[in-house]
C-alpha cells in the first residue's frame, strides 16, 4: 500500500520505524508522515503546517484563557535587541552568548551597533518598563507576548529544538518579593493545568538547581515530563527575578512613603515544545494518539459501502447527516468520503494522524439506525444508536482524554526509581526519573552529569530529603532531587 508523506503519495516512507529499533527515527517519521511540520530551505528551522499549528492555537487559546483570567494583558515587543542592552545584566548575557543571533548590517549599510535576534526578551521589556514605571499607583505590571525567539542551535529536532520556535514569554513587576514569588508560583501552577488537563501530560513541578537556573534569576520553577524512552522533558518554566533586571534596568517606583525603590520582577514560559512531548508521551507505532481538547479533527467518520450506487449514496448521505449533527453539537469533525482508498487505508491514515475517535458506518449500521465507535487510544469498539449518539461520541471524547492522562501518569510512576547512589541507574540504562538525597553541591551536580550524562531536573516541591545521603558523594543531604538524562 502507497503511504503519505507530507501529503504527497510517497513509496519512500513505506511505514513508521518502530520505537523499540530506533526511537529518535520513530519521532520523525511520526511528524512526517502527520504533515505537521517540513524543513525549512535554512538549516534548523522548520515550517510549521496547519495540522501541527492548530494543536499550537489550542493550546494558546487554553492558555491564554488563564493568563487573562488572571490580570494578564498581551502585548508585543521587538524582535531585534541593540547590544547594549542585552550587556546590561551580565549574568543574562552570559548565559544566552553562545546562542545568539546578530543582525550586523542594515540594507547596504553596517550597523553601528549589532543587534541580538532575541533569544528572550527581559533585556528589552525590562528597558520599556523603566518608562513606563513611575510610581506604586502602576503595579503590578503584568504582561505576556505571544512571539518567536531565535537560539542558534547546533543540533535540532522538529518541535523539541530548534533555531527558531514559537513560544509566550510572560513579564511581571511587583512592589514586593513575596507578590512577585506569588506571581511565579501562580504561573507555574497555570502550566500544569494546561499541561495536564489539555496535553494528558504528567508532570513534576519543582525548583531548578542553582546549576540549572534561568540565567540572571533567583530562583527557577520548572515542570519536567517524562517522554515514552525515558528521557525527560523541560516543558514549561517560572522565574523569580528578584530585583537583578530590575537594578540593571533602572525599573524604579515612588512608593507610599515617598521613597524610590526598585521593582521586584518574574518571567515565565513555554514554547512548542510542547507540541514534541505530546508526540513523545502518548505516540505508539501506529503515529500519534490525540488528546481530544487538542486534536484539530476530533471524530473521523468513514463510510463502507462496496454495493451498488444507490447503496453506497445512502450510506454516504447517513454519514454526511452523522457528521452535521456532531457539528452542531461542536464537535471537531471530518467525514473521509475520498473515493481513491479503501476504508482499511483510511483507518492507517487517520490512526497515524492520531485522530481519537473513528465512526465507522456501512449498510448494516445504516439498517438498524447505528454505528460503530472505535478508539485511538485502545482500539475498543463499541456499537451505539444513532438516537443521541452525539453523547455517547462526547462521552468517550472525555474518556479518551482521562485515559491518556492516566496511561501516561503510570509510565511515569513505573519509571521513577529511588536510589541511594546515583550508580544503580545503571542496571535501568539511565532510562527514567530517578530520585535521590543530595547535599546541595555543584560539584556533585557536576560529577553526575560527567559520570552519566544525567542531570538534576528539579528539586520537587512536594518531596523532601529521606536522609540516606547525597546520591554522589554521601553526605549529609540538603534537598531531594530527580534526575535524569534529558532533551
Amino acid at each position: 500500500m502507497r503511504q503519505r508523506r507530507f501529503g504527497r503519495v510517497d513509496n519512500v516512507l513505506k511505514e513508521i520505524t518502530p520505537k523499540s529499533v530506533d526511537y529518535s527515527q520513530w519521532y520523525v517519521d511520526v511528524i512526517k508522515k502527520a504533515d505537521m511540520v517540513d524543513y525549512a530551505p535554512i538549516k534548523g528551522f522548520m515550517v510549521i503546517k496547519p495540522y501541527g499549528y492548530r494543536i499550537w492555537e489550542f493550546i494558546q487559546a487554553a492558555m491564554d484563557a488563564k493568563f487573562r483570567a488572571t490580570g494578564h494583558e498581551n502585548a508585543y515587543f521587538p524582535l531585534l535587541i541593540p547590544e547594549n542592552l542585552l550587556l546590561k545584566e551580565a549574568e543574562h548575557v552570559e548565559g544566552f552568548s553562545a546562542e545568539v543571533a546578530w543582525v550586523t548590517q542594515g540594507g547596504s549599510e553596517p550597523l553601528t551597533e549589532r543587534l541580538a535576534v532575541r533569544p528572550t526578551s527581559e533585556t528589552i521589556i525590562g528597558a520599556m518598563y523603566s518608562k513606563w514605571i513611575q510610581s506604586y499607583r502602576d503595579l503590578p505590571v503584568l504582561m505576556n507576548q505571544w512571539a518567536n525567539v531565535v537560539r542558534w542551535e547546533k543540533a535540532t529536532r522538529p518541535f523539541l529544538r530548534t533555531t527558531e520556535f514559537l513560544w509566550q514569554e510572560g513579564h511581571t513587576v511587583h512592589r514586593t518579593p513575596e507578590e512577585a514569588l506569588a506571581e511565579t508560583r501562580q504561573q507555574l501552577e497555570i502550566y500544569r493545568q494546561v499541561i495536564e488537563g489539555e496535553l494528558a501530560i504528567p508532570v513534576i513541578a519543582g525548583r531548578k538547581s542553582a546549576g540549572e537556573r534561568f540565567a540572571g534569576a533567583v530562583e527557577t520553577f520548572t515542570l519536567e515530563a517524562l517522554m515514552g524512552d525515558g528521557r525527560a522533558l523541560q516543558i514549561a518554566t517560572s522565574h523569580f527575578l528578584g530585583q537583578n533586571f530590575a537594578q540593571a534596568f533602572d525599573i524604579q517606583y515612588l512608593d507610599e512613603d515617598g521613597t524610590r525603590k526598585f521593582g521586584w520582577t518574574t518571567s515565565w514560559g513555554s514554547s512548542t515544545r510542547m507540541i514534541g512531548g505530546l508526540i513523545m508521551v502518548h505516540g505508539d507505532d501506529k503515529g500519534l494518539r490525540l488528546p481530544p481538547r487538542v486534536a484539530p479533527v476530533q471524530v473521523v467518520i468513514v463510510p463502507i459501502a462496496r454495493g451498488t450506487d444507490e447503496e453506497q449514496q445512502q450510506v454516504l448521505a447517513y454519514a454526511r447527516l452523522l457528521k452535521d449533527r456532531l457539528a452542531g453539537a461542536q464537535v471537531r469533525v471530518r467525514l473521509d468520503d475520498r473515493p481513491e482508498f479503501t476504508p482499511g487505508y483510511k483507518y492507517n491514515d487517520w490512526e497515524m494522524r492520531g485522530v481519537p475517535l473513528r465512526i465507522e458506518v456501512g449498510p448494516k449500521d445504516l439498517a438498524k439506525q447505528g454505528m460503530v465507535l472505535c478508539r485511538r487510544d485502545t482500539g475498543e469498539k463499541t456499537a451505539v444508536s444513532e438516537a443521541g449518539f452525539e453523547s455517547a461520541v462526547t462521552a468517550m471524547l472525555d474518556a479518551i482524554q482521562q485515559s491518556l492522562l492516566q496511561q501516561a501518569l503510570e509510565h511515569q510512576q513505573a519509571h521513577t526509581v529511588a536510589v541511594e547512589n546515583y550508580r544503580e541507574a545503571e542496571k535501568y540504562g539511565h532510562r527514567g526519573f530517578f530520585e535521590g538525597d543530595w547535599c546541595g553541591s555543584e560539584a556533585c551536580a557536576d560529577q553526575l552529569k560527567a559520570n552519566t550524562g544525567m542531570t538534576i531536573r528539579c528539586l520537587p516541591l512536594d518531596r523532601t530529603p529521606e536522609g540516606t545521603g547525597c546520591v554522589v558523594c554521601g553526605q549529609p543531604s540538603q534537598e531531594r532531587m530527580l534526575f535524569a538524562r534529558a532533551y
